[in-house]
């Protein structure tokens, strides 16, 4: 009498190979140990923090939506808006000249490059709001001929015209390297393609090259925005009534000078955190196609990996 038994030989080697169904992570205690660790001294910095009277967190309160807060406020928002759509408006055109094979218009954008982002942003902005003191009038004239039409340098050079010049200027130049750098990202053949398709050079840019090269600038962008939302703090020191400005005239006369900078220091906070979530959405939006193409790139490895086994 004969019986048939099928047994599951380990295989040579020792190895012992186990149902992968059952298998489970380990209970990492260390980790556990070590975020119980964190939470605690957070929750007790947090906890001194609120309880410190002199952090004045009923003047914070008191003054967190004060009317000139908030109207600091809306001048700092405001001044960001402009001077990103102005900076990325000349940054793209920099970038451009920058790659370009004209001499003049890529030495013209090395130059403007290297100067704007060469110098501190707190000494452009002293230098826009004081151009009067080297040029007392602006005018408009014939090149060593007589002057067309001028206005007096003060009434066209305002703390505001100044903070917008200053701003849009100096992150036209940081923008113009960020594009080109997602320009460059783009492989090369794409242009030639669409050049062989009959597209113009133009054409090709804003339509192939440009929408390709957003996944590469839009993460720095955001960087840059947010980098400019507390980069408008420094329009104070040319007597701009921003966020930071509006607080001061607030302390120099109540001498609150701690709770005041805690309510910018909030505000700041509150929009940046917002422009991140916005950030992290527009990312997702534009790696669209990255992840379409792992999906089908995950079952053709799987197929070819089966049919290797075979």
């Amino acid at each position: 009498m004969s019986t048939n038994t099928t047994t599951n030989a380990p295989p040579s080697g020792g190895a012992d190979f186990r149902d992968v169904v059952t298998a489970h992570t380990p209970f990492r205690t260390g980790r556990l140990v070590l975020w119980a660790i964190i939470a605690i001294v957070v929750i007790d910095f947090v906890w001194i923090v609120a309880n410190n009277e002199n952090f004045g967190w009923p003047v914070v309160a008191q003054y967190f939506f004060d009317p000139t807060v908030i109207s600091g406020l809306y001048v700092s928002l405001g001044l960001t808006v402009i001077a990103m759509i102005l900076g990325v408006a000349l940054g793209l055109i920099i970038a451009i000249m920058r790659m370009s094979n004209d001499r003049l218009a890529k030495g013209f954008a090395s130059l403007f490059i290297w100067f704007f982002r060469g110098t501190p942003l707190l000494v452009q902005l002293i230098f826009w709001y004081n151009m009067s003191t080297l040029f007392p009038q602006l005018s408009i004239s014939v090149p060593f001929g007589p002057s067309l039409i001028s206005w007096d340098t003060n009434a066209v050079i305002t703390p505001m015209t100044a903070a917008i010049v200053g701003l849009a200027l100096n992150e036209a130049a940081y923008m113009a390297e960020i594009i080109r750098g997602g320009l460059l990202s783009v492989d090369r053949g794409q242009a030639e393609t669409a050049e062989a398709f009959g597209m113009t050079k133009g054409r090709a840019l804003w339509r192939i090259i440009i929408p390709q090269a957003m996944r590469s600038i839009v993460p720095p962008t955001g960087n840059q925005l947010i980098s400019m939302i507390k980069a408008t703090s420094l329009v104070s020191v040319i007597a701009m009534a921003d966020l930071l400005y509006s607080v001061q005239s607030i302390y120099n006369r109540t001498f609150e000078i701690v709770p005041m900078l805690l309510v910018a220091v909030i505000w700041y906070l509150l929009i940046t955190s917002v422009l991140n979530i916005g950030q992290s959405y527009i990312e997702a939006y534009y790696g669209r196609s990255e992840r379409r193409n792992g999906a089908t790139a995950k079952p053709a490895a799987a197929a070819a990996a089966e049919e290797a086994s075979h």
